[in-house]
């Protein structure tokens, strides 16, 4: 019998699941993981609690399978992915607190950095923006600011890691100080292009070398596991949570592109084998390494997604719960020459427009809230549609059929507004969730469950599909319409001062 343990381990929550052959779900454990937030723009996570937590759901989920350890086939590793951790190797004891991918204590760094003029090398070697995002400046903060670690660090006394080095190391009794490939290109120290730690950048941050994991494939016998954890033997898939989703939507070939739709939207697209040149606002990034051999990926991301429908509901009361839009939404024809623009936080890609903010506009007397919810579906689905044609001028194949994942997939409508809007075909996943369906993926075919990627696709993975079947004509002046609306939000904020 083939089982296969996951450990999905998010910002918000710890998950594990056991999947068989034919990725259905044989038992699942789930944690919510505290925030701790010290001061306005820092988000922290205790190391410890991940681990206890990540331990105690992998062991409930085979029980629940009722499973043991020995029945493991092989584990699958997902991961939230910038957040840093730095611990002590004699002891494996964090230092601090794990720095969150939402933290913002190094904006500062970061603008020194590309003052500096550091832009350009990091663009070049990592396919990244100069952000607080990454996980570099956040490794240089807790070298520079918790007492002695520099020292000790120079000494080889520590060990940093995103959280799946963090939780490899605990899985393999502190005897193995790993990472993937996709997650190594999310520090901002690794070069895509060569697939190693860079000199130049870890001389950017001022790292020490001798705190870096080594970077193995995404897929394989990666990792022995230490048997008195009763997980099974070894760890055969680890991937960052996006990158899982991509190969969980089975995105094996360039040109095939996934979005997630959570409180944002993730969208990334296979770009083949070779690192793809990324427009402004896009993100070039290692999508996973199989076999020695590196795949690269595109990614771009909507920062109001579901966040959007959460506005009409907790902010305006239009809806009672988030899954009533749908019905809202369709109770009108159309939108009636209503535009909502969600830029509450600012505009993302493809504007990059820190001082643009939400927009509602071609009201009449005519106006229901029927009308406001179709625009905000529509406002989702326009940004998704904005980047996907950022894609396809980047990327050296066309797009193919977009594969879609996330809660709000669940909502027919929008998913025939994306499909309308971006002019493509789209799969919807059976499983909503497919972050852990990567990882199963990636561990089964470490571990020889399957052959290759040409035998998953005998896997089936989406319970619908949905054509363009607008009319072409109306889709571009809605797409007009936005554009329009959109450059109404413009440098809003910059009014205030």
């Amino acid at each position: 019998m083939t089982a296969l343990l996951v450990l999905d381990q998010g910002t918000t929550s710890t998950r594990a699941l056991v999947f068989d052959a034919e990725l259905r779900v044989l038992g699942s454990a789930q944690r919510p993981l505290r925030q701790y937030f010290p001061a306005p723009g820092l988000v922290e996570h205790d190391p410890l609690e991940i681990w206890q937590a990540s331990l105690a759901v992998a062991q409930a989920a085979i029980a629940a399978a009722g499973l043991h350890g020995r029945d493991i086939t092989g584990i699958g590793l997902t991961n939230q992915r910038e957040t840093a951790v730095l611990w002590a190797r004699d002891t494996g004891q964090p230092v601090y607190r794990a720095l969150v991918w939402q933290d913002r204590r190094t904006a500062a760094q970061c603008a020194a950095a590309r003052a500096g003029g550091a832009e350009i090398l990091v663009r070049e070697k990592t396919g990244l923006v100069l952000d607080p995002y990454f996980s570099a400046s956040k490794l240089q903060w807790l070298l520079d600011n918790v007492p002695d670690a520099r020292r000790r660090a120079e000494r080889g006394e520590l060990a940093f890691g995103t959280i799946d080095s963090w939780l490899l190391w605990q899985l393999s009794g502190g005897q193995r100080h790993l990472t993937d490939a996709s997650n190594a290109s999310r520090t901002q120290l690794f070069d895509i292009h060569l697939g190693r730690w860079d000199p130049a950048l870890l001389a950017l941050w001022n790292i020490p070398p001798s705190v870096l994991p080594e970077v193995v494939d995404s897929s394989g016998e990666l990792l022995e596991v230490d048997p008195s954890l009763g997980l099974g033997r070894w760890v055969c898939g680890i991937a960052g949570d996006q990158q899982a989703a991509l190969f969980g939507q089975q995105c094996f070939e360039a040109g095939s592109v996934k979005c997630t739709y959570g409180t944002g939207c993730f969208i990334l697209a296979n770009a083949g084998l070779s690192p793809p040149r990324a427009s402004a606002g896009l993100l070039g990034t290692v999508a996973w390494r199989i076999g020695g051999q590196l795949t690269y990926a595109l990614e771009g991301s909507v920062f109001m997604g579901g966040a959007t429908v959460q506005w009409l509901r907790d902010g305006l009361g239009l809806i009672a719960r988030a899954e009533d839009i749908e019905a809202l939404a369709g109770s009108v024809n159309d939108s009636a020459g209503v535009v909502l623009v969600p830029a509450f936080t600012g505009l993302g890609a493809p504007h990059w427009d820190p001082d643009a903010r939400g927009l509602i506009i071609g009201l009449s007397r005519g106006t229901t809230k029927g009308h406001i919810a179709r625009a905000a579906l529509e406002a989702i689905a326009l940004q998704v549609a904005d980047l996907l044609t950022m894609m396809s001028m980047d990327l050296p194949e066309p797009l193919l059929a977009l594969r879609v994942d996330g809660g709000a997939t669940g909502n027919n409508l929008l998913m025939q507004m994306q499909a309308d809007l971006a002019g493509m075909s789209l799969h919807r996943a059976a499983q909503r969730e497919t972050t852990a369906v990567g990882a199963a993926l990636l561990a089964g075919l470490g571990a020889g469950v399957w052959s290759s990627a040409a035998a998953l696709r005998e896997l089936q993975l989406s319970d619908r599909s949905f054509t363009p079947a607008g009319n072409p004509l109306a889709m571009s002046r809605l797409r007009a319409r936005w554009q329009a609306a959109v450059q109404r939000t413009r440098g809003w904020a910059a009014l205030e001062d």
